[in-house]
């Protein structure tokens, strides 16, 4: 698995354990919103920062997709 790919199932369990879902809920929320392709698309610079930082910047960019 790519790093990416690790990175993207730590923030998926990540999302899961801060907003107290399971794994499906995260699932059916990141494949509506496109989230684990922003995830790969910005690796780069996501993978740098913070736990908090990665959480927030997921909820913006739901929040900026459902409007």
């Amino acid at each position: 698995m790519s790093n990416a790919g690790k990175f993207l199932v730590y923030c998926i369990e990540l999302y899961k354990n801060a907003k107290s879902l399971n794994g499906k809920q995260v699932m059916e929320l990141f494949t509506k919103y496109n989230v684990s392709e922003y995830i790969y698309d910005c690796f780069e610079a996501l993978h740098t920062t913070g736990d908090n930082y990665i959480i927030n910047d997921i909820d913006l960019f739901i929040e900026a997709r459902q409007n």
